[in-house]
C-alpha cells in the first residue's frame, strides 16, 4: 500500500496518477455521506470523506481500514491532511479531525511508502 497525504489542492491526486502511471478510471472517490469504498479501484481518494461518514454514523473509520487491510495491501489511499490548524468547535469536526489521524497513522504504518505532496510535489517519508 502506498499513503499519499497532503494540503487541500495539493496535487495529490494529480501526482498519483502520473508517479504511478493510472487514469481517472482508476480512482474511487470517497464521499462525505457513504462508509462504502470500492476496493476494485487502484487509487482511494479523498479518504478523510470516508472517515466523515464514519463518524457520523458512530463507526469507528480505522477499525473499518484494519478489517480490510489485506483489500488495501496495493492500492494508493489518499488523504487530505486536516490535522492543521485551529482545532474546531464543533463536536463531529474535532471527532473527525481525531480519527482521520489515527487512520492516517495506522495507514502510514502499514504502508510500503508515505507520501506528502506539497505544490504537486511528492517528498518520500517513509
Amino acid at each position: 500500500m502506498k499513503l499519499i497525504f497532503g494540503g487541500a489542492y495539493q496535487g495529490k491526486l494529480d501526482y498519483a496518477l502520473s508517479a504511478y502511471h493510472l487514469t481517472e478510471k482508476d480512482v474511487y472517490h470517497c464521499d462525505m455521506e457513504s462508509m462504502v469504498i470500492n476496493f476494485d479501484k487502484k487509487i482511494i481518494a479523498d479518504a478523510e470523506r470516508f472517515v466523515l461518514a464514519c463518524i457520523k454514523e458512530g463507526v469507528n473509520a480505522k477499525e473499518c481500514l484494519e478489517d480490510n487491510l489485506e483489500r488495501l495491501q496495493d492500492k494508493i489511499v489518499i488523504f487530505d491532511d486536516i490535522s492543521q490548524g485551529i482545532v474546531p468547535i464543533d463536536k463531529t469536526e474535532r471527532a473527525w479531525r481525531e480519527m482521520t489521524g489515527r487512520c492516517m497513522t495506522f495507514l502510514g504504518q502499514e504502508a510500503e511508502e508515505v507520501i506528502r505532496v506539497f505544490c504537486g510535489i511528492g517528498s518520500k517519508v517513509k
